[in-house]
């Protein structure tokens, strides 16, 4: 009985120590076209929530930023 406790314990310990975060696919560039605008706000907000929840608004508007590229983005 023991042993079987300790072999859950040890277990346990591998759950909480392995990445437990979702895979999250990073928001498509962004060019400026307007059909294109919900998507990428959808997209930025999903990655955000799940990966930068700790991140202050100055760090995640300059990694929103940084995915808006080319096209109409750049006049």
């Amino acid at each position: 009985m023991a042993e079987q406790s300790e072999a859950i314990r040890t277990l346990q310990q591998q759950l909480v120590n392995q990445n437990t975060q979702p895979e999250v696919a990073v928001p498509p560039k962004f060019d400026g076209r307007r059909e294109a605008v919900v998507g990428f706000v959808n997209a930025c907000r999903l990655y955000a929530m799940a990966r930068l929840g700790g991140v202050g608004k100055r760090e995640k508007i300059s990694w929103v930023l940084s995915y808006v590229q080319g096209g109409v983005a750049e006049m």
